[in-house]
């Protein structure tokens, strides 16, 4: 089977991580990660537009072959979460109008996949994320996320393949 590109997203409307990793067999290495900003002085319109048009320059630079996303938790002011609702809904469609299937994680899934259990904080993310992925260089908190999102799925997608493998229909 070939290598293949995962790109893993962290969705924020001021922030939106991003993740790239390539998976080999078990093998998971490092391609870039990094963040998708938005100004907080702009009309929300134009800001999901950002978003929007970074992301699709993203996925035009780097052709991954799947995407994955995580679930974002919800906030006790509503406005807020409406907003973030709306940026999260730009980050499925993006990937998606590139012709990519793209997986959801609940956050307790990602941290239990990178680190073990679901209840992890984040520095604990961060740094399995480093030793997962050895000689990344993460400086965001969101992008660190969006690649530990990228490990879930990868490690969720060698499931999937191996079950399918076992299967051998009678």
């Amino acid at each position: 089977m070939p290598a293949t590109r995962i790109l893993g997203l962290d969705p924020g409307l001021q922030h939106t991580g991003w993740g790239l990793i390539e998976v080999d067999g078990s093998r998971l290495r490092h391609l870039g990660d990094g963040v998708v900003s938005t100004g907080a002085d702009l009309p929300l319109a134009e800001r999901l537009s950002q978003l929007h048009r970074a992301l699709c320059a993203l996925l035009d630079a780097h052709r991954p072959a799947e995407a994955a996303v995580e679930h974002t938790y919800v906030n006790k002011n509503p406005g807020a979460a409406l907003k973030l609702g709306q940026a999260r809904g730009v980050v499925l469609l993006a990937p998606a109008l590139h012709g990519l299937i793209v997986a959801e994680y609940q956050a307790m899934e990602v941290k239990r996949a990178v680190v073990g259990t679901g209840h992890a904080d984040k520095i604990q993310v961060q740094d399995m994320v480093r030793r997962l992925l050895p000689g990344a260089v993460i400086r965001r908190a969101d992008a660190a996320d969006a690649l530990a999102v990228a490990i879930c799925h990868a490690h969720h997608r060698a499931s999937r393949i191996a079950l399918a493998r076992a299967y051998v229909p009678g």
